[in-house]
C-alpha cells in the first residue's frame, strides 16, 4: 500500500489556497492553469495547502466545507480529517477544512465525492495514456480523523 504520511509541517490549521471555488466545474492547478473541465460541479472548495507537497508531487490538496471562497482566497481553517486516495498509483491524501467538526452527512458526502471523482480521474489518465495506474478512494486517515456526531 502506498504511504499517506502528511507532511510534518501540516499544523491544525493551515493557511490554504482556494483553487477552484465550490460548485465550480474548472479544477485547476496551483498556478492557476487549468487542470481538468469536470463534467459536474465540485460540491466543496478545492485547493491546496502551499508549500507542502504530496506523493505526486504537486501541493498537499484541501477541501474547505462550508460556503462557495473565492478563487484566489487564502485563509485559515482547521484540518477535521484526512481521505487517503490513490492517483495513478501515487498517495495524494485530501486534507478536510472545516470550521465545524465533521458530522455522519459530511463523511458520506466526502466519501460519495472521491469515489465518483476518482471515476472521473481514470477516464482522464486513460485519455492521458496513464492506463492501468491504480486511481481510486483508499478511506480515512484514522490518526487524523476522529468521527464525531
Amino acid at each position: 500500500m502506498s504511504d499517506f504520511s502528511l507532511p510534518p509541517e501540516l499544523t491544525r490549521e493551515p493557511e490554504v489556497l482556494i483553487e477552484s471555488p465550490r460548485f465550480s466545474v474548472v479544477k485547476r492547478r496551483a498556478d492557476g492553469g487549468v487542470d481538468f473541465i469536470s463534467p459536474l460541479p465540485c460540491p466543496y472548495n478545492y485547493g491546496c495547502i502551499p508549500g507542502l507537497g504530496s506523493g505526486d508531487g504537486d501541493p498537499l490538496d484541501v477541501v474547505v466545507l462550508g460556503p462557495r471562497l473565492r478563487r484566489g482566497e487564502r485563509l485559515r481553517v482547521p484540518v477535521v480529517g484526512v481521505i487517503a486516495f490513490l492517483d495513478a498509483g501515487c498517495a495524494d491524501p485530501k486534507v478536510i477544512c472545516s470550521t465545524r467538526p465533521l458530522r455522519s452527512v459530511d463523511r458520506a458526502g466526502l466519501e460519495t465525492f472521491f469515489r465518483v471523482y476518482a471515476l472521473f480521474k481514470r477516464v482522464l489518465h486513460f485519455v492521458r495514456g496513464k492506463r492501468g495506474a491504480d486511481t481510486r478512494f483508499v478511506g480515512w486517515l484514522p490518526d487524523v480523523t476522529r468521527p464525531s456526531a
